[in-house]
């Protein structure tokens, strides 16, 4: 393998609707290769609608040994989880493409070969995941937490040239230690970079609800009948109780329950008492002057997440 690089895509036109020169991926491989002067059969591309302004490197290294990840990312619009439903069906090349990828590069200054190549990508897209689960990030095509984008792609550069021979780069072995931490923290800083996506943006409640499609309009319809509520001092009031860390610290333990649940980790009607009896501290914990409510305002007929919209929506109007 002569090079690797990673291309953004040009933006569609009328004469070119997938922005590609060449009409298709492979056409367009060539042509990158041959601009750049290299023989199109010894090379590897990676092609991203992500801003290549927002690139991210991370290097790490322990003794002789170093490892740097280069990352672009963005899983805004098609981040999902093993197992999602498709998004597309591939029949006689023809499918249809979806912006947002993560897209890694791995360059190690050591010997590896094609066994521990392979070992070392299991490390690396594992790595990747670490980083989207510690962000939250929801997937677009599910309930749950994506995993990946639907277009992911990565490429590792071993130095065949290094008297350094590796054969181990599983989670036990330095190098793959060096290989996760360089992963997460570029795939967090691309993700921070090109979509917006870090620590500060998910302490949301509104942005922890919105994987199970919830959002303003969902809490202003459940209070529309209630006389004397404006719609904009409403959205308002709700926006600063969403940012409340009180609250996503909830919204957050209430949201793992629900997961645990659909993963059979614990019974329905146990998680659903649990979560009820967490959610009549809402109203005390805020320090809500008067918050005395009907009994019948959180009840285990109806759904975990029916149950936080009511008290959330009682609390929002009451404070």
């Amino acid at each position: 393998m002569d090079a690797i690089f990673n291309h953004q895509l040009k933006k569609p036109g009328k004469n070119n609707p997938d922005g590609l020169e060449g009409r298709s991926v492979l056409e367009y491989m060539k042509i990158t290769a041959k601009r750049l002067g290299l023989n199109h059969r010894r090379v590897s591309g990676l092609i991203t609608a992500a801003s290549m302004k927002n690139v991210a490197i991370s290097n790490k290294s322990f003794r002789g040994l170093e490892v740097t990840a280069i990352v672009t990312g963005g899983v805004y619009n098609n981040g999902g989880r093993a197992g999602d439903p498709a998004s597309y069906y591939e029949e006689d090349g023809n499918f249809k493409f979806i912006v947002g990828t993560i897209n890694t590069i791995l360059i190690i200054n050591a010997k590896l070969h094609e066994s521990t190549l392979l070992r070392a990508i299991m490390t690396a897209v594992e790595a990747k995941t670490v980083a989207l689960q510690e962000l939250m990030a929801p997937s677009r095509y599910s309930k749950g937490i994506a995993t990946g984008s639907g277009t992911d792609k990565i490429s590792i550069i071993s130095n065949m040239e290094s008297k350094n021979v590796l054969t181990i780069a599983g989670k036990h072995s330095k190098l793959g230690e060096l290989i996760g931490k360089s992963v997460i923290e570029a795939t967090k800083e691309a993700l921070a970079k090109h979509t917006n996506l870090t620590p500060d943006s998910q302490r949301d409640m509104l942005t922890r609800l919105e994987r199970f499609g919830i959002n303003e309009e969902t809490y202003w319809n459940f209070i529309t009948p209630k006389q004397g509520t404006q719609k904009k001092e409403f959205i308002g009031n709700l926006n600063n109780f969403s940012k409340n860390t009180l609250v996503v610290a909830m919204v957050s333990s209430i949201l793992h329950i629900i997961d645990e649940i659909e993963w059979k980790l614990i019974p329905e009607q146990a998680g659903k008492k649990t979560a009820i009896s967490i959610m009549k501290t809402l109203p005390q914990m805020l320090k809500i002057g008067k918050f005395s409510f009907d009994d019948e305002l959180l009840t285990e007929n109806d759904s975990i997440l029916d149950n936080w919209i009511r008290i959330s929506s009682w609390c929002v109007m009451k404070s």
